[in-house]
């Protein structure tokens, strides 16, 4: 038994730190530019919408039914609104946003002291960070639960779950990056974010494991989780994430990136099934 919870906790803690890989996205960002910041914000949108809906709340409806699974997913969203409105945002004039770049552009190379950052973003990105964070958590249940009963399967899931996590760590870096000019603290964000998997899976071993042994009231408490991590995830992306990419950009950089992280997050789903 402490063999299969020790490989458990591995396999969570693995699945999880792939979070950062997608985070040193930031550090081939040579030549910032404000469409690469709508084009990602568009992605972190894509593959939080997509994932909500296609995968977190079909889940429920299979497990604790629609009506519930419903009344959870709009608490999530009530939640994440209460949030933000205790949240203080700073305004930031035009200028400040035409400067907004992750690296000491040659023309403010004289003058790095004046080196912009944006409130608004940094609150969108830590906002990001909190919700995958949230969601990470019973990712690290399910692949500790499944360790337990089915080991050869556990392993394929958690390589499902790594590769599905990457584009998770691309949504928390990039407007951190760019909020803050600083790629490390953007990658610190999203290995942190990533964490919570292990996290997960160390909590569960120690508090839930008879639970486990009903596998109908695991899978309920955690696809009821994951409707409710679905409504936060929905209403930062409409709420807040999509705004502010069409606001950094005109044109279609941003529908771009939320098409691109839909396929993303669909290829990773894929695999993640077929696992």
């Amino acid at each position: 038994m402490m063999v299969d919870i020790l490989f458990g906790l591995i396999l969570s803690l693995l699945a999880g730190l792939s979070t950062g890989i997608g985070a040193l996205i930031a550090y081939f960002i040579k030549q910032p530019k404000l469409v690469y910041l709508s084009f990602g914000l568009g992605l972190s949108a894509g593959v939080m919408i997509y994932v909500s809906f296609v995968e977190l709340l079909p889940q429920g409806f299979k497990t604790i039914g629609e009506f519930w699974t419903v009344v959870i997913f709009f608490l999530g969203m009530l939640m994440v609104w209460l949030m933000e409105k205790y949240i203080p945002e700073n305004p930031m004039n035009e200028d400040d946003i035409a400067k907004m770049a992750c690296e000491t552009t040659p023309e403010l190379a004289e003058k790095k002291s004046e080196k912009p950052k944006d409130p608004r973003l940094m609150k969108t990105g830590l906002l990001i960070a909190v919700v995958i964070t949230i969601h990470n958590f019973p990712e690290g249940m399910a692949s500790f639960a499944t360790a337990l009963h089915a080991p050869n399967l556990a392993i394929l899931i958690a390589i499902a779950i790594a590769i599905h996590n990457i584009p998770e760590g691309i949504a928390v870096s990039i407007p951190i990056c760019y909020a803050t000019n600083d790629k490390k603290k953007a990658v610190k964000w999203s290995f942190l974010s990533g964490l919570t998997e292990p996290i997960g899976a160390v909590i569960t071993a120690l508090f839930l494991l008879p639970i486990l042994s009903d596998a109908a009231l695991s899978n309920a408490i955690i696809n009821g989780l994951l409707a409710w991590i679905a409504g936060i995830m929905a209403f930062i992306s409409l709420d807040q994430i999509l705004p502010t990419a069409t606001k950094y950009q005109s044109g279609h950089a941003a529908i771009g990136g939320v098409v691109a992280g839909m396929i993303i997050m669909a290829l990773s789903l894929v695999l993640l099934h077929s696992a």
